[in-house]
Parts: structure tokens; C-alpha cells; sequence
């Protein structure tokens, strides 16, 4: 599909500077642009680029002035970042069009009741007491488990799982693989060393806006409920334990584990591969570096690096000696035997 400048500018209502025909069909990184793509500049490392750039149309920001000769067609607009996305957003739409209709081979219980453009792929099936919302789009190979509630305007990509019972609001997108409301990690131990399975009767409840990412295994509450609240944005490959509550607007990157029962608060920032042991209470506005690892409490607002983790300041000042630690140890010890040797000729 192809779209003139003109058109681009009505949907991000930017100013053209330049050929308001250009015309382009696809997407690009601005050090990559070729002939019929749109790209952007918003980094000023990448500024160079727009006098070279072999793109049709780049999205700018409004204050943005050229110092030479342009061959690309500018649309300003207020956020050259934002805009992009926005854009993005727009393409993804078209590309994937409006799927509606009920593909066959699929299963759907008598029981179940869902809203007007449903799409569901072909051998998706849906379970009994499946309540679907408006413009639910389920993607082929997918499994709904009894008593899943789901809101409005909610995507399921391909081959995801939604056990039973878990509730999904509006606007959410799940993608491949993931699977939510699967049994929480509940043995316990017996006399002889063997283990026992505690029975995991709750479910999990993922509120509005929320994006599950891909392979990402939520799972149910042993009693009550495993919940992410509005907002929260899951990468790929992330675990979360049963009983676990995660706050609004938090961002949590991919390989990150946290175990049952630890309580997440709102607007967090969480790094990939970080580990979060079991019933603790992390506090708002929390910043965690990749690769941490969280063994206690945290307040409101902190910054924290290492395994175990600590303030980040601290972290970054000690890690200067951290590196130089085989010097630094070379050194102690010869002053050692320099004590010992004036040691040692004072009582000669």
C-alpha cells in the first residue's frame, strides 16, 4: 500500500517541506533509506544522516533547521519520536487489516458468548462460560480455558494459552506463546524427600492496556489472584510467579523472573534478567538495572544494581575497584612485606 506525504502529514498533522506527492510504501532506519521508504531523525547522533539518506519522506522535529542540502521531502511535526510510533501503529493497522469471521477447523462451546468482529484463527478452541468482548481478534492455534473473561479490542496472537478462569480487560495484546493462569510453582515437602502438590485454585487478573509479550508464562494464584494492573508492559520471555501483583505503567524487560507473592509498585523499570526472590514489596518509581539481583524490600524510588543488588551510585563507584581488585590485592600484599621487612630490620 502506498501513501503520499500529504497523506502522512493529515495523520500526524505535521508541515511539509517539500514534494507533498512523494510517495512511499515501506518503512526504514534513516542510515538505511531507499527510494520509497519514510524514516526519522530524533537522536542527534543520527543527524549526519539526513544529508545522505536515500529516503523519500523523513519525519522531524519542528524545530529542525537543515545546515545544507536535503534531497528528502520533511514532515515537522511536534515529536519526531512519538510521531514514528504513531505511524508505526498506523502501517501495523493496515498490514494487518480488520480480520474478522470464524476460521474452520476451530472450536467454540455452545456456552460461550462473545461480541460482534470476532476473528478467531483456525484451530483455536474455546472453552465453556468464555465470555469475549468487542473486536476480540484470537489468532490461529490458540486455547481459551473455561471461564476466561475477556474485554474489548483484545488481540491473541498465535499459539498463546489462557487457562481458566482468568479475567483480561480492554485493549490488550498478548502475543505468541504466551501463557497465562498455568499452574503457580506449589510443592510441599514431605518427611521422606519426596514432594507434594498444592493445588493452585486461584486465577489471574491482567487489567486494561496491558501487553504480554512473547513466551511469557504468568502464573495462577494458589488462592486469590496473580495480578497486573493497567498499563503494564511485559517483554518477551518473563516469568511471573503465582500470587504476584505488578503496578500500574511498570515496564519489565525480557528474562526477568519474580517469584510468588512479592508485590510490585506503579511506574517501575525493570531490566532484563533481573531476579526478584518471593514475598517481597518493591516500591513506586523503582529503577532496576539489567542483571540484579533482589533479595529484599525495596522503597519508593530507588535505583539499584548488582547480585545482590544496591544503590546504583554505590554500585557504579565500587565497580572501579571491582575490576582493579587483582591490582589492588597485589598491591596490599607487597605493602605487607614491606611492613614486615621494617619490621623485621628494627629488630635486627
Amino acid at each position: 500500500m502506498k501513501f503520499t506525504a500529504e497523506q502522512i502529514a493529515g495523520v500526524l498533522d505535521g508541515e511539509i517541506i517539500g514534494n507533498p506527492n512523494a510517495t512511499v510504501y515501506k518503512l526504514s532506519k534513516i542510515e538505511e533509506g531507499t527510494e520509497g521508504s519514510i524514516t526519522f531523525l530524533a537522536n542527534p547522533k543520527y543527524l549526519h544522516y539526513i544529508y545522505t539518506t536515500q529516503a523519500t519522506i523523513t519525519i522531524v522535529n519542528s524545530s529542525f533547521v537543515p545546515d545544507g542540502a536535503i534531497a528528502t521531502t520533511l514532515i515537522k511535526v511536534d515529536d519526531a519520536y512519538l510521531s514514528f510510533t504513531k505511524l508505526l501503529e498506523f502501517y501495523d493497522q493496515t498490514k494487518k487489516g480488520n480480520k474478522i469471521g470464524i476460521e474452520q477447523p476451530s472450536f467454540i462451546s455452545e456456552s460461550a458468548k462473545y461480541g460482534s468482529n470476532l476473528y478467531l484463527g483456525s484451530f483455536s478452541y474455546i472453552s465453556e462460560n468464555v465470555v469475549l468482548g468487542e473486536n476480540v481478534k484470537i489468532y490461529p492455534n490458540c486455547f481459551i480455558g473455561e471461564n476466561v473473561v475477556i474485554g474489548d479490542n483484545v488481540t491473541i496472537f498465535a499459539g498463546a494459552k489462557v487457562h481458566s478462569d482468568t479475567i483480561i480487560g480492554n485493549n490488550c495484546a498478548i502475543y505468541s506463546g504466551a501463557v497465562i493462569g498455568a499452574d503457580g510453582f506449589g510443592f510441599a515437602p514431605n518427611e521422606d524427600g519426596t514432594y507434594t502438590k498444592i493445588p493452585q485454585i486461584g486465577n489471574v487478573i491482567i487489567e486494561d492496556n496491558v501487553d504480554i509479550g512473547a513466551n511469557t508464562t504468568i502464573d495462577k494464584a494458589t488462592m486469590g489472584s496473580t495480578i497486573i494492573r493497567k498499563g503494564v508492559k511485559l517483554d518477551n520471555q518473563i516469568q511471573i510467579g503465582h500470587n504476584v501483583e505488578i503496578g500500574e505503567n511498570t515496564v519489565i524487560a525480557a528474562q526477568t523472573g519474580i517469584a510468588g507473592s512479592t508485590k510490585i509498585g506503579k511506574n517501575g523499570m525493570i531490566g532484563g534478567q533481573v531476579g526478584i526472590v518471593g514475598h517481597l514489596t518493591i516500591g513506586n518509581n523503582v529503577r532496576i538495572q539489567a542483571q540484579s539481583g533482589v533479595a529484599r524490600n525495596v522503597k519508593d524510588d530507588e535505583i539499584l544494581q548488582g547480585s545482590p543488588t544496591f544503590g546504583y551510585n554505590d554500585f557504579s563507584k565500587s565497580y572501579v575497584h571491582f575490576k582493579n581488585l587483582p591490582k589492588i590485592v597485589a598491591e596490599i600484599e607487597e605493602l605487607k612485606k614491606e611492613i614486615l621487612n621494617q619490621k623485621n630490620g628494627n629488630n635486627g
